[in-house]
């Protein structure tokens, strides 16, 4: 079956959406001023900025205003619980699957955080299974996590495509792996490097039925039953 790799934060899911709402309830618990969101996006920089330094970032900022264990929660818990799987991207989900294809999700951060999204969202019943760079010990760009990806879900990379918003780590990820590509631009220009994706797509259902619905690539095929780690059985 073709390999359909997927970026989880702001590909599947809107991550920084959940973020925001998350980081608004914090400013409000603690008293602190609402026009702080926007900085607080800033620092953060849509979950790239590594953790240490968004605590340091705060805790200058707030100084004994915000507990530091408050702190500490707030970037352990993430925006996991508020995470959303729109319906345009389940049913394009649902028609990859019914196609032939094996998807695999690849995605940066924690492996309790990434895990809770892909649950709360259903994603986990969706996809085939996943990777996430802290248990894999490798993040994207980096080749390792998608061969990591590709064995959960007994595949191989060859023929695959890789999906995701981020030009570094997805486009300049898929080029190391020699995978075909889509940019979830999002209404962004495209301005990374050398390396081009080979399609882009206003948004994630797009660019899944892009793929999905390429001639020639799609086989039909029965689903992989699937461990409870993500792996078929």
């Amino acid at each position: 079956m073709p390999l359909l790799l997927l970026d989880l934060d702001n590909t599947l899911i809107d991550r920084d959406a959940a973020y925001r709402a998350t980081l608004l309830d914090f400013l409000a618990e603690h008293g602190l001023p609402e026009d702080d969101i926007e900085w607080l996006m800033t620092v953060d920089a849509s979950g790239y900025t590594p953790r240490p330094e968004v605590a340091r970032a705060m805790h200058g900022r707030y100084g004994d205003r915000v507990p530091r264990d408050a702190v500490r929660a707030l970037l352990d818990r993430g925006a996991a619980d508020r995470a959303v799987l729109s319906t345009p991207v389940r049913t394009a989900l649902e028609k990859a699957t019914a196609a032939g294809w094996t998807l695999a999700i690849v995605t940066n951060g924690r492996t309790s955080q990434q895990e809770r999204k892909i649950r709360t969202t259903g994603l986990d019943a969706l996809t085939h299974g996943w990777a996430v760079s802290e248990a894999v010990g490798h993040k994207k760009p980096a080749p390792e996590i998608f061969h990591a990806a590709a064995a959960a879900v007994g595949a191989t990379l060859d023929g695959a495509w890789v999906i995701g918003d981020s030009p570094h780590a997805d486009i300049a990820g898929a080029a190391g792996i020699g995978a075909r590509s889509v940019w979830v631009s999002a209404g962004r220009p495209w301005t990374g490097t050398a390396l081009i994706p080979t399609r882009t797509a206003p948004d994630t259902a797009s660019a899944i039925d892009s793929v999905v619905g390429a001639p020639g690539l799609g086989v039909t095929s029965p689903r992989l039953p699937r461990s409870p780690g993500g792996a078929p059985l």
